[in-house]
């Protein structure tokens, strides 16, 4: 059975109650760790709050999803300094497959996946840095200095070979993708680009009254979409201010943490939570 492609939609304001750069990165990595765990392939990043100019929280969103996405081989060539970026030392790694540990080349085999970037061109290919001692010789040259490519490892010896990849085709969870989305939570969720859409709210049915009914749309869907509110603003209140009913938006409304003991349930929290039990049941 093919594993539904999992998108997971979280609002620029999900950053607003943490007002130092430092918890909004700790943050960040709380999310972005929670995805990796369940295998998430897309992290959509919606504007909540048509008032403000959310420009600039989505784009601090994304760089920190992306940069703690990237190995971290290839992170000084991709990231230049950075004010943003200067708590990035307490962000957890991710320890994904597209992570390797290992440094050296003896310890690459054949068929081993890994992300690479292209550095120069040769006579007959491209040179790659792939995180390991000595670069490799990748002989298409379709590709731009600078740019970040899937590879395969199918040659070793003295000149470490490889071929591109789609990172699609990769037989592996390969990380996240993230998409910053200019379009309202309401407008995506209007479009048929996904097969299940399934809103997380406080003010919801008991997530096990309709577990079956998922279940059976789960696994014959290709892409799911899982979106979550704000910290202060839940997903009715956000549809209703584009005059739009939830219900109306989303497959199903569910309340994964009913009975909460706390008073709020913060929005990192609801995303573990959430994924955690949906990992359980569909996965």
């Amino acid at each position: 059975m093919i594993k539904p492609k999992i998108s997971i939609a979280i609002p620029a304001s999900i950053i607003s109650d943490t007002p130092h750069l430092r918890e909004k990165t700790a943050k960040i990595g709380l999310i972005a760790r929670a995805a990796a765990i369940f295998r998430i392939n897309q992290i959509i990043l919606y504007p909540d709050n048509p008032k403000q100019d959310q420009h600039k929280d989505l784009q601090l969103i994304a760089l920190l999803l992306n940069y703690l996405e990237t190995p971290q081989y290839l992170r000084k060539t991709l990231y230049k300094i950075d004010p943003d970026l200067q708590y990035a030392g307490i962000l957890p790694p991710l320890r994904t497959p597209n992570h390797p540990l290992s440094g050296k080349t003896k310890h690459l085999k054949i068929g081993e996946y890994r992300e690479g970037i292209i550095l120069n061109e040769l006579k007959d290919g491209l040179e790659i840095d792939i995180g390991v001692q000595q670069p490799a010789l990748l002989r298409q040259k379709q590709f731009l200095i600078g740019q970040r490519v899937t590879i395969q490892v199918i040659r070793m010896g003295n000149q470490v070979e490889v071929q591109p990849v789609d990172r699609n085709e990769v037989p592996l969870y390969w990380g996240y993708t993230v998409n910053i989305e200019k379009r309202s939570i309401g407008q995506m969720m209007s479009t048929n680009e996904f097969d299940l859409k399934i809103a997380t709210a406080r003010i919801a049915g008991h997530f096990l009254e309709v577990t079956a009914k998922i279940k059976s749309r789960w696994t014959n869907s290709n892409n799911v979409l899982i979106a979550f509110g704000a910290p202060t603003r839940g997903l009715h209140e956000i549809a209703e201010d584009q005059r739009l009913k939830l219900d109306n938006l989303a497959d199903f409304t569910v309340n994964t943490i009913p009975n909460q003991g706390t008073a709020t349930v913060r929005s990192e929290e609801a995303i573990i939570a959430t994924l955690a039990i949906f990992n359980v049941h569909f996965n």
